[in-house]
């Protein structure tokens, strides 16, 4: 027990010595690699060591395999070790070998490796291999550590002897293609895994595996030696590889566990131990250029690191792929396309490696042709490096070039291909080097806590968008959009301005007025009309208006309308930042969007065409129409005669000029029924609950009818969050004889096909709640989620009359958790607010919630501070 003690002592000595050299701050990569292989063989000599105490006889063998078998070990990986037996070996019914295999993997543990084992003969290698890619990926990178020598050679023989180079290739790529599907096919994520992610060290070691598979070679520099990558591709290959792993080391070591993402817990650590530091600007610094987090700066170099991998990936991959064909019969063919450029079986060929070199003007009509060639999909190797090694020749000439602005304008205004040749261009750089603001934002971070794309990712996807609205076969996702989309003249304004409109972003300042002026430059210099550029620019400055006034301003308000409709000006203008913006929306993460702001843009839009229409917003003439088709859709379900009355003589213009007809309709006919049993004079002294699908599409709505309370509103967001329902939008009403008639936008956690037996809770549990009297329950605040801790964001709380002077506005920005709402709603019962529109947006991890709300204490200044405080106090938790 002593010697094995001794030896874990002595491995536990020399393994954090190895630890303390990769902690070293700074970014030098240098010694990276040596410090990893030398990790590698200390775990080599120690398993020597307890493969002798173990006793294995001299025809085993013990074999490093997967990861360690490169000789490279990371300081919390698995260490993968394959016993190999003699042949007719039966571990199961050989208590002796059982025993000593039980002991040799014990003491692995007791020493503190993290052993991954298995344990096989030749031939149940071989049979797995043909079985699992996985087992033969595996065992092409084993190595001997101690053992029988002849049987190792053995096995490497009959591995070599099964392997089919091509159908392994095949699988390979296929392998690649899902774990990068899984990864959302970016390298850009804002927790990306620097092993397993598109650009992450896999993607190397995806090239080493073909190319050792297909006898090209083993090494970086044996590619270059056999032509497969050039010198210059050997260098960046090896200089991100070494980059990827000084991260992923050190992620290890800050996590004291095998943690191979950069999670926001990390980022921030692991960039100080590279010794970048938080930039902040100086006093009277008004750009704010240099300010940055620390973890800003070490993920864009990441990003970019990861970008350059996933570049040179695609490049070699592509060049084993023609090796490996070319040594099949039968010859591929060139279709000449014009005297620069072939068709290689679908993939755009250079004519000449320096074409590019040589004439430069040739770099944006690859990108043309691509968008415009039937067949062509995609770029040969040939063409790739070439544009890799033409990135000197692009600069500030290149992109004052005539003939160069002439070829990028025609690219953005083909009526097709858009989003596939602005990827392209900025997969291969292309896009950074000749649009030189957009180069800036290339791998930026946006930490807001609801994009979950870098800034140029979330631009070519806001771009997607929009293209797709042009696009019959996607009619079905946004059919209103899409009717929009078919009467525009011009969808090449609308891609311009997805391009420009957050291309300012990081620079400080409002990027939508920087963003402007990029995009006036950019119009001018390619020649743009002066009408159209006058459009694309009012998009970028004013692309998020129609979303802020949509989720924050009361719509029902006419005044809310005329001046919207002012500011946009024409039908066109209106039509055009409709479609920009429910891109937008759309393109900053999957949880974003929701039926409910789709309703809000769509009818901020119908309110304020028909303001630009020339028709003055109308309230009188408003409420009859939704009277009048309230009515025709209660006359289908045979309500009787005058029976909406005992509910509409209670009600005024601003209850019909907030719900729509279909709402009155379905508020009427259950409220109505109630109402008739009622004694004259009685009043109703419980209160109704119902709740029904959202007509949305999404979640559930609720109405509540019940005699009116100070703390009501705040007992019914108390409800909801202790159920789980997100809140997306309120309206509270006050009927004339003191009741309040609150419409609620909710969404369940699980939207089931029993959503019957939901909203049957919901009716029961809310009304028994309502009912209730007593002092409201203590509120139990949720933790910050990870996310919130990594990117805190100050509390904000705004409170200023509305322009006429008679309610209050309350807006509230905060980092989101649960129970918020029902903080917030229960200092509004304190002070005796009443809430009369709420609309709740959730940004990610933050929420922007606004609230309509009166009280005879907003009067008083001191009260109003007062209540700002309580606030931010409740906000700050």
């Amino acid at each position: 027990m002593t010697e094995l003690a001794n030896l874990r002592q002595r491995y536990r000595d020399d393994k954090n010595a190895l630890f303390a050299e990769l902690s070293v701050s700074g970014a030098s990569t240098r010694g990276v690699r040596r410090a990893l292989q030398r990790l590698a063989r200390l775990t080599d000599n120690t398993l020597r060591e307890l493969w002798q105490r173990a006793g294995f006889g001299a025809d085993f063998a013990l074999v490093a395999v997967g990861g360690y078998g490169r000789g490279e070990l990371f300081p919390h990986s698995d260490v993968d070790v394959l016993v190999l037996l003699p042949d007719g070996s039966q571990p199961d019914t050989d208590q002796a070998l059982k025993t000593r295999l039980e002991r040799f993997i014990g003491d692995c543990w007791d020493l503190g490796l993290e052993i991954g084992s298995s344990v096989r003969t030749v031939d149940d290698c071989v049979a797995e291999a043909e079985k699992d890619i996985t087992v033969q990926t595996s065992l092409l990178e084993c190595r001997l550590l101690a053992g029988q020598a002849r049987r190792f050679r053995t096995l490497v023989q009959r591995l070599g002897a099964a392997m089919d180079p091509k159908a392994f290739f095949v699988a390979k790529t296929l392998e690649m293609r899902q774990r990068h599907h899984k990864y959302e096919n970016t390298p850009y994520a804002l927790e990306p895994n620097c092993k397993e992610s598109p650009g992450g060290l896999r993607d190397l070691q995806i090239i080493l595996w073909v190319a050792k598979a297909a006898g090209l070679g083993k090494s970086w520099d044996e590619l270059a030696r056999k032509g497969l990558a050039t010198p210059l591709e050997a260098r960046q290959i090896k200089a991100n590889e070494a980059l990827l792993g000084l991260i992923r080391a050190r992620l290890h070591l800050l996590a004291h566990r095998r943690e191979d993402r950069l999670v926001f817990d990390l980022q921030t650590a692991v960039a100080e131990s590279f010794g970048f530091k938080a930039q902040v600007p100086g006093p009277g610094d008004q750009t704010a250029r240099n300010t940055r987090r620390a973890s800003e700066a070490l993920m864009k170099r990441y990003y970019w690191a990861a970008k350059a991998v996933s570049q040179l990936n695609q490049i070699l991959l592509l060049n084993i792929e023609e090796r490996l064909a070319s040594a099949e019969p039968g010859v591929q063919r060139l279709r000449p396309i014009n005297e620069r450029f072939f068709d290689k079986g679908g993939m755009l060929e250079v004519a000449s490696d320096d074409l590019y070199l040589r004439q430069p003007q040739a770099i944006l009509e690859t990108f043309h042709i691509y968008q415009t060639t039937l067949g062509i999909k995609g770029l040969s190797a040939r063409t790739l490096r070439a544009l890799y090694n033409a990135r000197p020749v692009m600069n500030a000439k290149f992109r004052a070039d005539p003939a160069n602005r002439e070829t990028f304008r025609r690219i953005v205004m083909e009526p097709e291909g858009i989003t596939h040749a602005m990827r392209l261009m900025n997969q291969t750089s292309v896009l950074g080097r000749y649009l030189w603001v957009f180069r800036h934002i290339v791998g930026q971070m946006q930490h807001d806590l609801f994009h979950v794309y870098t800034v140029d990712q979330h631009i070519l996807m806001v771009l997607r968008n929009v293209r797709r609205f042009f696009i019959a076969e996607h009619s079905h996702e946004y059919p209103f959009c899409s009717q929009l989309a078919a009467g525009w003249d011009k969808p090449w304004i609308l891609y311009v301005a997805a391009l420009f409109h957050d291309i300012a972003k990081g620079r400080g300042g409002d990027h939508s007025e920087l963003g402007a002026k990029d995009v006036r430059t950019f119009c001018r210099q390619h020649g743009i009309d002066r009408e159209d550029a006058r459009l694309i620019e009012f998009l970028v400055s004013e692309h998020l208006t129609m979303s802020r006034m949509a989720q924050k301003e009361d719509l029902s308000d006419p005044d809310v309308i005329s001046a919207f409709a002012k500011r946009v000006g024409n039908e066109r203008y209106l039509t055009a930042l409709y479609l920009l913006t429910v891109a937008d929306i759309r393109g900053t993460s999957p949880k974003v969007w929701n039926a409910w702001k789709g309703k809000l843009l769509e009818d901020l839009y119908r309110y304020t065409l028909r303001a630009l229409g020339g028709r003055a917003p109308d309230p009188g003439a408003e409420v009859e129409g939704r009277k009048r088709e309230a009515l025709q859709q209660l006359a289908l379900h045979a309500l009787p005669h005058l029976a909406h009355k005992a509910l509409w003589d209670t009600l005024d213009v601003s209850y019909f000029m907030r719900h729509e007809a279909d709402e009155i309709a379905w508020h009427t006919r259950v409220l109505s029924k109630e109402l008739a049993r009622l004694a004259p004079g009685q009043v109703l002294d419980r209160s109704i609950v119902r709740a029904r699908l959202s007509p949305e599409g999404e979640g559930l709505q609720v109405l509540v009818y019940a005699p009116d309370q100070p703390d009501l509103f705040a007992r019914i967001c108390g409800y909801f969050d202790t159920s789980n329902f997100s809140i997306l939008d309120a309206r509270v009403h006050t009927t004339l004889e003191g009741h309040a008639l609150d419409t609620f936008e909710v969404i369940a956690p699980t939207m089931t096909e029993h959503y019957r037996e939901l909203i049957g809770m919901v009716e029961r549990q809310l009304a028994q709640t309502v009912d209730e009297r007593g002092p409201l329950p203590a509120p139990t605040m949720g933790r910050l989620s990870r996310r919130v801790k990594s990117f805190p964001i100050k509390p904000r709380v705004d409170l200023r009359p509305d322009e006429k002077a008679q309610r209050w506005l309350l807006s509230v920005s905060a980092s989101d958790r649960a129970g918020l709402l029902y903080c917030i709603t229960r200092v509004l019962a304190r002070y005796e607010i009443s809430v009369q529109l709420a609309k709740i947006t959730t940004l990610g991890e933050r929420v922007e919630d606004t609230f309509l709300i009166s009280g005879p204490q907003l009067q008083v200044n001191k009260r109003q501070i007062d209540l700002e405080t309580d606030l931010l106090d409740t906000l700050e938790g």
